[in-house]
């Protein structure tokens, strides 16, 4: 079977638009595109390459899938991830009827669910997601995601797309893998880990002060 992984960058406050650059998605007008940059050095690139080093086939929303387009493909030089970009197969959401040019690029269809099941079903390398915030929703919605490879950089941004927004459900989550970068980007790995556990630490006597308080909050 194969996995779905969500290979996302995010800020402490969880946003993920436009890490790469300003003119990458301004939608909303969101002002603090390329926030990735000032972050990179060494050993950063060096295991965020790692993600793509095993094989792989990209899982794309429509509006990161022409920002792909129109970038991997005039990349020049002899680029590991433009090389494995361009020649892995794009699976992509889109809506629309328009041609996907990126060579090796299909549609998911109508039904984006029942295609990425049936795709996880099969045989084939794992599905990795770049990107592509209205569709992770979708997955998180019907908890579609097996692993979060999450790239969090030390910044506040105070507002723009976020990874878990209007799709997301309650998870709690196993960490599988931690490091950090000597520019503060911390790496981590995570898979779900069943429905969410809860408990008190005020026992099974709260004082009388507690007991009203609770009830001024009903």
């Amino acid at each position: 079977m194969r996995k779905v992984i969500a290979a996302t960058f995010i800020s402490l406050d969880g946003v993920m638009q436009a890490p790469g650059g300003p003119d990458e998605d301004p939608t909303g007008g969101f002002g603090h595109g390329g926030w990735v940059f000032p972050y990179s050095d060494e050993e950063t690139g060096k295991t965020l390459f790692e993600v793509f080093e095993k094989p792989f086939d990209l899982l794309l929303g429509r509006k990161t899938y022409e920002i792909f387009a129109a970038f991997w493909p005039y990349v020049e030089g002899d680029d590991p991830i433009a090389s494995s970009f361009n020649n892995t197969t794009k699976y992509v959401a889109t809506h629309g009827d328009a041609t996907l040019k990126w060579n090796r690029s299909q549609s998911l269809g109508k039904d984006v669910v029942a295609a990425i099941n049936e795709l996880k079903a099969g045989e084939g390398p794992d599905l990795l997601i770049q990107g592509s915030g209205d569709l992770i929703q979708t997955l998180l919605r019907h908890r579609l995601i097996d692993e979060f490879k999450l790239m969090i950089f030390p910044l506040v941004l105070g507002g723009g797309k976020k990874l878990f927004a209007g799709g997301a459900v309650p998870a709690a989550m196993k960490l599988l893998h931690t490091w950090s970068s000597p520019t503060g980007v911390i790496f981590a790995t995570y898979q779900p880990d069943g429905p969410v556990r809860t408990g008190s630490f005020v026992g099974p006597d709260p004082s009388q002060e507690e007991i009203e308080r609770r009830k001024r909050l009903k």
